[in-house]
C-alpha cells in the first residue's frame, strides 16, 4: 500500500521500521519539526524525522498540518492509507479523509480508557495491572475512533514507564501490518468504543514529578516508576549545608515507619504519609543514573535524613 507515516518519538519508530520491512511504500514521513534536545539543548531532529531520513524517505516537519498549503500537499500524495503514531499534532478532517482508506492511529492504552498524550505513564501511576495497544481508525474526536486490533499487555510490579513503553512499542509495531492487510482485503471489523470507561491520560506537568512524601507509600512507588526515566520523580536532599535535587528512577514498597521523608536505614528506605519506599536508582543533576548502593557510595544519604 502506498502509505503517508505521521510520528515523532522513540516510539513510533519500531512502527516505522516494520511498515517498511513489510513491502509498503512509504511516500513521506511527517514528524513534528525539530526541537530542543539533549544536555546542549541543540536544534536536533526528532527519532522519526532521524530514522527516516537514514532510510532515504522523503520527510516533512510541517508546524502545523492544518495550512491550506500542507493539506494540499498532502492531498497530492494520492495515498492508500495513512499511519499514525504519536505524531503530536491534532490533525484536522481534512487530512484524515485525503487517504483512499483513510488514516490509522496506534495507541498505547485499552482505549477507551486513557486517551490523549500519557497513556503509559498514568497507566503505571494509577495502578493499572494492564494496558495494551490498539489500531483505531482516527476521527476528529481526540482517540475516539473504532478499534480494528487490540493487544493486551501486563504491567508488571517493578515496570517502569520506559520498560513498558519499549515493550508496547514492539507490540504495536507487530499490530500495524495486520491492520493493514485486513483494511486492504476489505475484511477488517470495526468496534466501536464503549461509553463507559472513558479516562484522559493528561500530559506529565512539572509540579506532578516531585515527591509528595506524605502519600501512601503505594502512591509514591507509582509515581516514580510511572515518571522514569523522564521527566523523573525527584526530591531534595542537602549535602554541604544547600539542596541538591535528586531524581528517583526506580523503587519498591518497603516495611516501615516514620515521618514522611525520613530516611529509615542505610540503604534508602524512605518513610511515606503510609507505609515506606525504597529508591532503588537514583541520578544527581548533571549525573548518569545509578543503583542504590552506587550512589550512596558517592552521594551518602544517612539513616535520620528528611528529604524535601
Amino acid at each position: 500500500m502506498r502509505l503517508a507515516f505521521l510520528g515523532t518519538p522513540d516510539f513510533a519508530v519500531p512502527s516505522l521500521a516494520e511498515l517498511i520491512a513489510a513491502g509498503h511504500e512509504v511516500a513521506c514521513v511527517y514528524a513534528q519539526p525539530p526541537a530542543p534536545r539533549g544536555r546542549g539543548q541543540a536544534f536536533r531532529p526528532s527519532p522519526v524525522q532521524a530514522f527516516g531520513e537514514r532510510q532515504g524517505l522523503p520527510v516533512r516537519t510541517p508546524r502545523s498540518l492544518r495550512e491550506p498549503a500542507e493539506i494540499e500537499a498532502f492531498r497530492a500524495l494520492d495515498l492508500d492509507a495513512a499511519v499514525v503514531v504519536a505524531f503530536g499534532q491534532i490533525l484536522p478532517a481534512a487530512i484524515l479523509d485525503a487517504p483512499r482508506l483513510g488514516a490509522l492511529n496506534l495507541h498505547a492504552s485499552l482505549l477507551p480508557r486513557w486517551r490523549g498524550a500519557a497513556p503509559i505513564q498514568r497507566a503505571i501511576m494509577a495502578g493499572d495491572p494492564v494496558t495494551g495497544v490498539e489500531v483505531v481508525r482516527m476521527t476528529e474526536g481526540l482517540d475516539e475512533g473504532p478499534i480494528l486490533l487490540s493487544e493486551t499487555v501486563r504491567i508488571d510490579a517493578a515496570e517502569t514507564a520506559g520498560s513498558l513503553h519499549d515493550r508496547l512499542a514492539a507490540v504495536g509495531a507487530q499490530l500495524l501490518p495486520r491492520a493493514l492487510a485486513s483494511l486492504e482485503r476489505g475484511t477488517v471489523r470495526e468496534t466501536p468504543q464503549s461509553a463507559d470507561g472513558v479516562t484522559y491520560a493528561k500530559k506529565i506537568k512539572p509540579a506532578e514529578a516531585r515527591i509528595d512524601w506524605t502519600a501512601p507509600a503505594l502512591v509514591v512507588d507509582r509515581r516514580i516508576r510511572g515518571l522514569s526515566p523522564f521527566p523523573g520523580a525527584w526530591f531534595f536532599s542537602e549535602s554541604g549545608g544547600r539542596p541538591v535535587r535528586i531524581k528517583a528512577l526506580l523503587s519498591r514498597v518497603g516495611q516501615g515507619e516514620g515521618a514522611p521523608g525520613a530516611v529509615l536505614d542505610d540503604r534508602l528506605l524512605v518513610a511515606c504519609g503510609e507505609g515506606a519506599v525504597r529508591i532503588l536508582r537514583a541520578q544527581r543533576e548533571g549525573r548518569a543514573a545509578q543503583g542504590g548502593e552506587d550512589f550512596l557510595r558517592g552521594f551518602p544519604i544517612p539513616p535520620g535524613a528528611r528529604l524535601g
